[in-house]
């Protein structure tokens, strides 16, 4: 027998299934959604929709946006010839709070992961290559987190474009090894930047 009704104990699963959220953490968000006004939770469930319905990706970086084009690429400031790697939209928002990185990014989606079961066709490699093969990029920036997926899939990618003669180019370890660019200080990631090497 549930000890809550079904319904809340549904919700607690819900809330559960978010990273970083254990289940006492679950059942405040609950118990706190179930306590505020109607129109407050409605509110709640229709912006959650609205984000599932609205946001996609950038047809030219795969970050996230609601149009066509990112902010970062529809801004005519930013240095085309340096493109950026990140695994995620997070890690766009990480190399942009150190304000050193006036280039372009292309977000993977993911990193190479046998583990997970996660080859180079289930992330944004082949979207890239196509990027640098059509000419204007004279630099990319392996920005993958410093662990062993991180350093497979930019060790990958590196040798998929060596023959088309861009200089390639890795975050230096200013960044902890295991560590995630989310969580990096900006004083860090700027050091990082500013100390890239050739791979």
């Amino acid at each position: 027998m549930d000890f809550f009704p079904s319904a809340l104990e549904n919700l607690i699963d819900k809330f559960a299934m978010l990273p970083g959220i254990g289940r006492k953490t679950a059942q405040r968000l609950a118990f706190y959604m179930i306590a505020i006004p109607d129109e407050d939770a409605i509110s709640f469930a229709d912006t959650i929709k609205a984000a599932k319905r609205g946001v996609k990706c950038c047809t030219v970086c795969l970050n996230l946006t609601d149009g066509d084009l990112c902010s970062v690429c529809k801004d005519t400031r930013r240095n085309t010839k340096v493109v950026c790697v990140v695994p995620d939209p997070k890690g766009v928002l990480a190399i942009e709070r150190s304000h050193e990185f006036d280039g372009l990014y292309h977000v993977l989606h993911g990193v190479i992961s046998p583990i997970g079961n996660i080859g180079p066709d289930d992330i944004k490699i082949k979207e890239l290559i196509a990027r640098v093969s059509d000419g204007g990029i004279d630099e990319v920036i392996m920005a993958t987190n410093p662990d062993t997926e991180g350093e497979t899939t930019a060790r990958y990618i590196s040798r998929l474009l060596h023959p088309f003669g861009v200089k390639v180019t890795r975050l230096a370890y200013g960044i902890p090894v295991g560590g995630s660019l989310e969580f990096v200080d900006d004083a860090t990631l700027m050091r990082a930047l500013e100390g890239r090497m050739e791979m």
